[in-house]
């Protein structure tokens, strides 16, 4: 598989099977990543991968996060309200989701449970959280970006799925917590990760990318 097949091959996947990726190809894969360019070299990221029974347990505190019905704390500034055009595109990848589960528009419950699977890591044998410390703030959060890119490109390339998630970073406390992170980090994002499940709802759903001329000006 080349560069422009995994390109077009990666998408969010929000079902997997109960299959752990073996421990040697994880190795291989985050090895790898640690090639991702960063501002001035300075590789800021700090990435836990958990597993197996930690995993469980850490999904089980993120629950029970959720139940006590406290609004997101996140480390980083997450309060973004879209506008125009962006707006339109969030609405367009909910109801590209909400459709494949079968959800209709105005089934709050449904959709309330459909977003809870985030907290869940979508059944994934596997979960990463992308830490750095907060002071780097904007710099950091780019070259994670790009170094967690980089991660899901190489995972495809392996055939293994993965889903970028906001919303991992949204309630850090219990995460933080259960890693033991110094004050100092903070929690950007989270990717679940593993073998899709191909028969799930989830994984049909396709959202719309621009076309070139929107998205790109050349200028000579």
């Amino acid at each position: 598989m080349n560069v422009q097949d995994a390109v077009n091959a990666r998408v969010s996947t929000r079902a997997f099977l109960d299959k752990p990726v073996p421990a040697d190809t994880l190795q291989n894969i985050f090895r790898a990543a640690q090639q991702s360019p960063s501002n001035c070299n300075v590789q800021p990221w700090q990435t836990y991968v958990v597993s197996g029974a930690k995993k469980d347990q850490l999904k089980e505190k993120l629950f029970e996060e959720l139940m006590k019905g406290q609004l997101p704390n996140p480390d980083f500034d997450w309060k973004v309200y879209y506008e125009g055009i962006h707006k339109d595109r969030q609405y367009g990848s909910a109801y590209a989701l909400y459709n494949a589960l079968g959800i209709e528009r105005g089934d709050k419950q449904a959709r309330q449970v459909a977003m809870s699977r985030n907290w869940g890591f979508f059944d994934a044998p596997h979960v990463a959280f992308f830490t750095m410390e907060k002071y780097l703030n904007i710099m950091g959060a780019v070259d994670i970006g790009i170094y967690a890119q980089t991660l899901a490109l190489l995972m495809t390339e392996q055939g293994i799925a993965c889903c970028m998630q906001g919303a991992l970073g949204q309630y850090p406390d219990p995460v933080k917590e259960f890693l033991d992170l110094p004050e100092s980090r903070g929690i950007l994002f989270g990717m679940s990760f593993g073998y899709a499940d191909d028969s799930a709802d989830a994984n049909s759903a396709r959202t719309d990318r621009e076309q070139l001329d929107t998205a790109v000006s050349f200028i000579s």
